[in-house]
């Protein structure tokens, strides 16, 4: 059977926080962190604080040549993919396992790109995790990862899947090998684009949707143009995959924040390029009207420049 000896991981903010830990438990030296540069000389003198803890992990820049590892973690934000795959080019050898758990619809096609389908596995993630000040917070038993090959036959799974699988068993990383990783990529990036993007806009928690209607009108406006592109591209996904987010939903802490409104309370570039600028762009091509998301798009990159700013009087 095949196994996992060495994994390799580049990202170390939310997501990779919430993988790094518990596979340099499991791993020790055998684990890593690729950074570079003045990145990889603040994680080797600081580290990072996760759940309290200042954390110090394995370190190796890009540039070092080494044995390859049989499993690589892609946990960058998407505007960070294409300098990730290139980063990661000496950790890949003949067996070595990706997976790219970013957020977004098309990032294991591009990884594919450069090293063949035989090497990408298809992930997401479905965690509710807290970055402020420097610092990563999240509970380990709420989150999970989900992956596989694009269609997965319980009984029947790859060895690779398996090999993966046994990894986050040993870790402690829930994990979840669904039946068509295509539609929960799909599904994962609907709920994204209602949830992430709504709460960025209006400046809210998670929590504000379970008591205003007026939200979840806008919430789900954005998730239904997300659904008949989806439909169009021949991914099985519908109303009721919208109604079946509704409990999980209610179900994070109140004052719990999505990806895109920690960003612009720190000042930082969002994913709003890759949420709404695809949903628009795959609109333009199919033919399928994106308003709300065409407003998400222009009205987010307004309040990043207003973080940024931009509209400070001139003296």
């Amino acid at each position: 059977m095949r196994q996992v000896h060495t994994v390799a991981l580049i990202g170390l903010g939310a997501m990779g926080a919430y993988f790094a830990p518990r596979l340099y438990e499991e791993f020790g030296d055998n684990f890593r962190v690729i950074a570079g540069g003045d990145r990889k000389k603040r994680l080797e003198e600081n580290g990072i604080v996760i759940n309290g803890t200042r954390r110090y992990f394995p370190v190796v820049d890009p540039k070092e040549c080494g044995e390859p590892a049989d499993l690589v973690i892609i946990a960058v934000k998407g505007y960070g993919l294409d300098q990730a795959i290139e980063d990661i080019r000496n950790q890949v050898g003949e067996n070595t396992v990706i997976l790219s758990v970013l957020n977004g619809v098309d990032s294991e096609q591009r990884v594919i790109e450069t090293y063949g389908e035989d090497k990408v596995l298809y992930s997401y993630m479905r965690v509710s995790v807290v970055m402020k000040d420097g610092c990563t917070s999240y509970d380990p038993a709420l989150g999970n990862i989900h992956f596989g090959e694009k269609l997965n036959e319980e009984g029947a799974y790859t060895d690779r899947v398996l090999a993966v699988k046994e990894v986050f068993d040993r870790c402690g990383i829930t994990n979840i090998i669904d039946p068509d990783m295509i539609k929960g990529i799909w599904f994962k990036f609907m709920c994204n684009v209602g949830e992430n993007l709504t709460c960025a806009l209006l400046g809210i928690p998670f929590g504000v949707f379970r008591t205003s209607d007026h939200a979840n009108a806008i919430r789900r406006k954005a998730m239904e143009e997300v659904v008949l592109i989806a439909q169009e591209l021949g991914v099985d996904l519908g109303k009721e995959d919208m109604d079946r987010q509704e409990s999980t939903l209610m179900a994070l802490p109140f004052q719990n924040k999505p990806s895109t409104l920690q960003d612009l309370e720190a000042g930082k570039r969002t994913e709003i390029d890759m949420f709404a600028g695809t949903v628009i762009e795959y609109g333009r091509k199919l033919g399928i009207a994106t308003p709300v998301n065409e407003m998400f798009y222009h009205a987010i990159h307004v309040l990043e420049e207003k973080c940024g700013g931009s509209f400070q009087a001139a003296d």
